[in-house]
């Protein structure tokens, strides 16, 4: 019997890789404009028609001189890498060498490019990737790449492919996540001849995101970029290609220096309806990575109101052997050698961008309601203040002196910088809450609780959470320990059945710090007022309670100077 079993034609094997690699047109646009990056430039102009089925991206970047333009195209070449060993040493965007030949294969192909102090060619190439017409041709020093009559072999492809305005929408993803990796290029897009958008470049992600979410404003965002130190305990996991199993090695010595770049949303200022913009990049590219999301949404836990995600951009830079980019064409899902080591770094790095620091209290006024509350009571409004950096302390620990009490609701507190407004009964929440969180304690109570008319399901959940009940008679239950907060509180009772409703245990500490911190309404002195914001300071999450409420509002002196006018100079006899 003849064998079933044979080996595909070369020109099916190339057409199969090309359906991985090119998908759509937002694929083709990453694939390109990787290569510019790749090229070092800082000027990426994208052209689309989308009604053609044509491409063009033009940058700035290095170019290539004729023999490399000749192979260009050709499957499987590429001058990021040489051998297998340079797989655990990537520092590029591409390097597998199959995006322009597949390409050739889906499309039709044209390259311009000029190397510096050369001359500029024009290269078109066949489905096979050889170069059918080479002719030199002006060009300014940079690359310029037109596919044209994309899928045009693959009719049942075009026709799978979403409506226009979906693909242009995946476009525009695809490059504003490609432009947040790489904060210092310039973008132009390009739709039928009419410019689409821009992306100016930034010294800082903090000053690029806004361009994206025209809601949030610099103020309302908090960088964080943390050294990781150079030798770490980390794994190494190589690849056996015969085998197809991973070995670890211990104890590597990065190669380069690693950092953790963050960017977050302050809780009491923005958040999302969807976990949206929880993005995590690695060495320059947006990847998939849903122990890291896990991770950050963790680090966010409680500060955001329910059903509420937080925005954050995170960018680690590490050492290239930590990372195997070859899991997926597309490049967007890696295996990354030991991975609790970083989200331990990830956590430490947003516990420090949440704290209140001088560096993000400054803006405070001017990004939330308060500006406009100064706006109403000054019936002009547009102060334009652009406050000054501070030169105090990283931390406002021991910064706020308790001034007084408003409705027996607010404390006034005052600080180098001017004055807050803090909620008492929210603050001391945060507070109780977090104790709980690092010390969740129950004692044992005598004579027990009795509590009546429980259903199986609330005395399910009180067990959950870890009390002691038990029948004491018809309708009766007898509790007999609880949380040591709620020891000394008369409405005990009225406390556990509230836990008895339902929840994890998280839950139950955020129902107990409710009920047992300071009521508004309750009056309280300048000593005990004192302590409240001392240990307030001292949270991991000052900015919200852990129901996501903001907790304090803040006015600077420079914003109370700029309300009662004194920069006015009306004369000197004044002492103005």
């Amino acid at each position: 019997m003849a064998s079933t079993i044979q080996a595909l034609p070369q020109e099916v094997v190339y057409l199969i890789t090309a359906g991985e690699v090119i998908d759509s047109f937002a694929s083709v646009v990453r694939e390109l404009v990787e290569n510019s990056l790749d090229a070092g430039a800082t000027r990426i102009v994208v052209y689309l028609w989308p009604q053609q089925w044509r491409i063009r991206v033009a940058d700035n970047g290095c170019g290539m001189n004729l023999d490399d333009l000749q192979q260009a195209a050709s499957a499987h070449s590429t001058s990021k890498i040489r051998s297998s060993a340079d797989l655990w040493k990537i520092n590029s965007l591409g390097f597998r060498g199959e995006a322009l030949h597949s390409l050739t294969t889906l499309a039709d192909l044209e390259i311009i490019s000029r190397a510096p102090e050369s001359v500029g060619w024009r290269v078109v190439y066949g489905d096979d990737g050889k170069a059918l017409q080479v002719e030199a041709t002006a060009i300014a020093p940079g690359t310029v790449v037109t596919v044209s009559n994309l899928f045009a072999n693959c009719a049942a492809r075009r026709q799978g492919l979403p409506p226009t305005t979906q693909q242009m929408k995946a476009v525009q993803a695809t490059i504003q996540q490609i432009a947040l990796c790489h904060p210092q290029t310039t973008w132009q897009v390009w739709q039928n001849d009419r410019i689409w958008f821009t992306i100016s470049p930034a010294t800082s992600l903090g000053q690029l995101i806004p361009q994206f979410l025209n809601q949030i404003r610099p103020g309302d965002l908090q960088e964080v970029k943390l050294e990781i130190p150079l030798t770490v305990n980390s794994q190494q996991s190589t690849v056996n290609s015969q085998q197809s199993t991973v070995n670890s090695q211990q104890s590597i010595v990065n190669s380069q220096q690693s950092t953790v770049s963050l960017v977050v949303g302050l809780p009491d200022r923005c958040h999302r309806h969807r976990p949206d913009w929880v993005r995590v990049a690695m060495n320059g590219r947006m990847v998939k990575s849903p122990e890291i999301e896990q991770t950050i949404l963790a680090a966010f836990h409680r500060t955001l109101p329910r059903d509420r995600y937080p925005v954050c951009f995170l960018h680690l830079t590490i050492s290239p052997d930590q990372i195997n980019w070859n899991r997926n064409p597309a490049k967007t899902e890696i295996y990354l050698n030991d991975l609790s080591y970083w989200q331990e770094q990830i956590t430490q790095a947003i516990n420090q961008a949440l704290r209140i620091s001088s560096a993000n209290i400054k803006e405070s006024v001017h990004t939330t309601r308060v500006s406009q509350l100064l706006k109403a009571a000054e019936e002009k409004g547009n102060y334009n203040f652009t406050p000054q950096n501070s030169d105090t302390a990283d931390n406002t620990q021991n910064y706020l002196k308790a001034v007084a009490q408003v409705s027996n609701t607010y404390i006034v507190a005052e600080h180098p910088g001017g004055m807050w407004l803090v909620e008492q009964h929210i603050a001391h929440e945060r507070v109780l809450y977090e104790q709980l969180s690092d010390n969740w304690q129950l004692v044992s109570v005598e004579p027990p609780i009795i509590l009546y008319q429980l259903s199986p399901a609330q005395v399910c959940q009180l067990q959950r959470i870890g009390l002691d009940i038990e029948p004491f008679g018809e309708q009766l239950w007898a509790v007999r320990n609880l949380p040591a907060m709620l020891q000394q509180r008369e409405d005990c009772a009225e406390a556990i059945l509230e836990l008895s409703w339902g929840g994890d245990l998280q839950t139950a500490l955020v129902a107990v710090a409710c009920r047992s911190a300071i009521r508004n309404g309750t009056p309280m002195s300048l000593p005990e007022m004192q302590k409240l914001l001392d240990d307030w300071q001292r949270t991991r999450n000052p900015r919200t309670c852990p129901h996501g409420r903001p907790i304090y509002l803040s006015l600077d002196e420079s914003a109370l100077s700029r309300f009662f006018r004194r920069h006015w100079v009306i004369g000197k006899s004044h002492g103005i």
